[in-house]
């Protein structure tokens, strides 16, 4: 069944879904996203994913394309007509069509795009038992990661970087040594006395969706959590490590830049959460 886009009030075949050539999404970057999971026929954590989705419009004084409940309508609609069970539906704003000019547009609507892929979920687990590589790279990105803003080329780079090197992912790293976060992901570590670590998302990092539900997760299973940073050496004497994401969920790290993990094999904490993630998140009949 081919697959079906919403783009700008239509739904259209995804072959041929299209925006104009003069959409500030295109020209500038001038937009945000939003990547959230369908898992076992639910979407996950749409409600924090929308929360952060207005707050990124409104911190770049992008105005919604429709109200809240239309956006959740055309998301349910979009993953059915796609008929997802497993997979991502991916959803961007940007501040619209205009002539190219770096001020802000009077009167722009704002451009919507929402699409909706299956995933194997046997191919995520078969990933989870055998873990990811990560390699690290020198912090370059603008200061306001925060906003989950469509300009993504440092990641890019980085990501692409990390492909080369046979690993999976990339850490963006202060010049102090301390880890920030992935090119799409959240950074955990496990310490030797079973306490989860993270970086503080006030400041310097995305507030990831399902970093939140981890910490969830965590208080759910008993397990300590440190909101603290680390850095790339105590990752690679950490007990684990390893990154979250809408699109991992938890996904243990085996190595960074060559240095093996503990054994080097996922640990029992980060399977942990992984079993338990499901269960306690937010979901909603898709």
């Amino acid at each position: 069944m081919p697959r079906i886009a919403y783009v700008n009030g239509r739904y259209v075949a995804h072959a041929e879904a299209s925006v104009h050539i003069e959409d500030r999404g295109y020209q500038f970057a001038d937009g945000v996203y939003e990547v959230c999971e369908v898992a076992r026929g639910y979407i996950v954590d749409m409600k924090r994913h929308l929360d952060r989705l207005d707050r990124s419009l409104r911190e770049l004084s992008i105005a919604w394309p429709m109200n809240r409940a239309a956006m959740e309508i055309v998301i349910l609609e979009v993953i059915r007509r796609n008929r997802v069970k497993n997979g991502l539906v991916y959803l961007q704003v940007t501040r619209g069509v205009a002539s190219r000019d770096f001020l802000f547009p009077a009167g722009t609507r704002p451009s919507v795009v929402v699409t909706a892929r299956k995933v194997d979920p046997a191919a995520a687990a078969k990933r989870a038992e055998n873990g990811i590589k990560v390699i690290t790279v020198p912090e370059n990105r603008w200061d306001r990661v925060d906003i989950k803003s469509v300009g993504l080329l440092p990641n890019v780079l980085a990501k692409q970087k990390a492909s080369e090197a046979g690993a999976q992912e990339a850490w963006f790293i202060d010049a102090d040594g301390t880890v920030k976060e992935g090119g799409s992901s959240n950074a955990w570590i496990v310490t030797g006395d079973g306490a989860l670590v993270t970086r503080p998302a006030e400041h310097g990092i995305l507030r990831g969706i399902t970093r939140t539900t981890l910490l969830d997760v965590a208080a759910k299973l008993g397990l300590r959590v440190e909101e603290r940073g680390f850095t790339v050496a105590e990752a690679k004497a950490a007990r684990e490590a390893f990154i979250s994401s809408a699109t991992t969920l938890a996904m243990p790290v085996v190595a960074i830049d060559g240095a093996p993990i503990a054994n080097g094999h996922p640990g029992s904490v980060v399977l942990s959460l992984r079993q338990a993630f499901f269960d306690i998140a937010e979901k909603r009949p898709a």
